[in-house]
């Protein structure tokens, strides 16, 4: 390999990069309009661009070149940019993150209020303290 492959691997990785923060902002509007099948998709092609940056990240660790690449500058600014990337990508996973979370207490809630609404008489709660309608009848006389 030569170093114009090196600088390949780089742009390559700065892509792998670029998709994936795509791939998380295409997330959170499936979360928001929540698009189950949307986020299996996406969460798929997330797997997918993770282990592609993996990959590239060994073949960059175990390139000959490396070492005399690192006291470039051209080197140290493709580094740093892709490690502002990596920062957006980890602020923007840690915000799909929190909205998920959002997301499922609003559903739980909506489902408690279901519940309530459904059987005020036979709300009971499970083993675990989560609400559930008790559904067993008076039984059968013989």
């Amino acid at each position: 390999m030569t170093t114009t492959d090196l600088n390949t691997l780089l742009v390559q990785q700065k892509e792998h990069l670029d998709v994936l923060l795509s791939l998380l902002r295409q997330e959170i509007a499936a979360i928001a309009s929540r698009q189950p099948d949307e986020l299996e998709s996406l969460g798929q092609q997330k797997v997918a661009c993770l282990e592609s940056l993996q990959q590239m990240d060994q073949q960059i660790a175990e390139h000959p070149e490396l070492q005399e690449a690192k006291q470039t500058d051209n080197f140290k600014q493709a580094i740093t940019e892709m490690d502002q990337l990596l920062a957006s990508c980890k602020q923007q996973n840690e915000v799909n993150r929190i909205a998920l979370e959002q997301s499922q207490l609003n559903l739980q809630h909506f489902k408690n209020e279901l519940l309530q609404l459904h059987g005020k008489s036979g709300l009971t709660y499970d083993r675990k303290g989560k609400p559930a309608v008790d559904h067993k009848g008076k039984g059968f006389k013989a």
